[in-house]
C-alpha cells in the first residue's frame, strides 16, 4: 500500500520540524518538510501526489488554480486562527478538508515585538550597537534619541494588542490616543485612551502603531495624503497586516521624511524581494513577520498539527 505523502511549506525557523515527533508520523506516510519558500514550478514539483498539505501561517498563498493543480490533496492544515491567504471555499468546493490549530500566545509576542520595534528604532540600535572591529562610538553617533515619557503614543486600534502596547505606554509615561472605524469616547477611556479624530491622531503623535484587522475600509488607510500628515519625527509601526499602508505611498513619504522613520513587520509580499526599494532606505527597521514568532507559539501548532496527522493517518488507515 502507498503511503500518502503529507508536505509542510514554510517552515523558516524550522519549528514543526523540531518541534513535532515525526518518528509514528515518518512511519505511516511520506513527509517532506521545506523551510525556504517554494513558488513557480519548484512549488509545483514539491506538491505533486501530496494528500495532505500542511501551511505555516498566510507564508504560501493557496488559491483555486493551485489547489487544481493537486487532484490527490485531501486535507490542509494550516497554522493559527485564520489564513487569508487560503481559499477555503474552493478547497472545501472540491472535497478538501481544512482544519487548523489553536493561535498560541500571539497576542503577546506580537505586542512584545512592537515595543522591540518601537524601542530599537527610536534608540537607533541597528546603528549604534557595539561589535567586533568597531567599538569606538566616539565621534559616530548622529541620533540623540528622545525619552518617551510626555510623549504621546498614537494607536489606531485598540483590540487585545492594541490594549497591551497602549498598557506599556502608560507605564514609560506616553500620553496615549486612538482611532479606528467604530471607537467610541467611553471604550478608549476604559484602557486609559483618548478618542481622537484619525487626522489629530497623525498629526500629533510622536509613534503611531497600526493594530486593525483590515477590511476592504481600511485598505491603504494610511496613504500619500495620510502619511503627509505625519511629523518629520514620527515613527510609524506596523506589526499588524501590510494591506493597512499604501506601501509604494510609504516609500515616498519616508524619502520626504514624513514619517521621519518606519518600523515594519508585515509587507505585501513575504519574503520580502532582495531589491525591494524598502531594504534601501536608511529611515527604516525592517523584521521578517515576526510578531508571531516565539517559543509558545510555536509548541502550540507543533502539538496540534502532530495530533492532526495522526488523526488523519488513523482515519486513512
Amino acid at each position: 500500500m502507498n503511503r500518502p505523502k503529507i508536505v509542510v511549506l514554510d517552515d523558516w525557523e524550522n519549528g514543526l520540524r523540531d518541534l513535532i515527533h515525526w518518528d509514528p508520523i515518518h512511519s505511516r506516510a511520506r513527509v517532506e518538510i521545506h523551510a525556504l519558500t517554494l513558488r513557480g514550478p519548484a512549488l509545483l514539483e514539491a506538491l505533486e501526489n501530496t494528500e495532505v498539505l500542511v501551511l505555516m501561517r498566510e507564508r504560501t498563498p493557496v488559491d483555486a488554480a493551485l489547489l487544481d493543480s493537486m487532484p490527490a490533496l485531501k486535507r490542509i492544515v494550516f497554522t493559527g486562527a485564520r489564513n487569508r491567504s487560503l481559499d477555503i471555499e474552493a478547497a472545501q468546493a472540491r472535497g478538501i478538508q481544512v482544519v487548523n490549530t489553536r493561535g498560541g500566545p500571539s497576542k503577546a509576542s506580537t505586542s512584545e515585538l512592537t515595543w522591540a520595534l518601537i524601542l530599537a528604532a527610536k534608540h537607533r540600535l541597528l546603528d549604534i550597537a557595539l561589535r567586533k572591529g568597531h567599538v569606538d562610538w566616539r565621534g559616530t553617533r548622529t541620533w540623540l534619541s528622545p525619552t518617551l515619557a510626555g510623549k504621546r503614543l498614537g494607536l489606531i486600534g485598540l483590540g487585545d494588542i492594541g490594549q497591551r502596547v497602549a498598557a506599556v505606554g502608560r507605564a514609560f509615561g506616553m500620553e496615549v490616543v486612538t482611532w479606528s472605524p467604530h471607537m467610541t469616547s467611553e471604550r478608549a477611556a476604559e484602557h486609559g485612551a483618548v478618542h481622537v479624530p484619525l487626522e489629530t491622531l497623525l498629526g500629533t503623535s510622536d509613534v503611531v502603531s497600526l493594530h486593525l484587522v483590515p477590511s476592504p475600509a481600511t485598505r491603504h488607510l494610511m496613504n500619500a495624503e495620510r502619511l503627509a500628515l505625519m511629523s518629520p519625527h514620527s515613527l510609524l509601526v506596523n506589526t499588524s497586516r501590510a494591506e493597512l499602508i499604501d506601501t509604494h505611498a510609504l516609500i515616498q513619504a519616508l524619502g520626504s521624511g514624513r514619517p521621519g522613520f518606519s518600523a515594519l513587520d508585515v509587507f505585501d509580499e513575504e519574503p520580502l524581494p532582495a531589491d525591494h526599494p524598502l531594504l534601501g532606505l536608511p529611515n527604516v527597521l525592517l523584521t521578517p513577520h515576526h510578531g508571531f514568532v516565539c517559543k509558545e507559539v510555536m509548541e502550540a501548532f507543533a502539538q496540534d498539527v502532530e495530533r492532526l496527522l495522526l488523526d488523519y493517518l488513523a482515519e486513512d488507515a
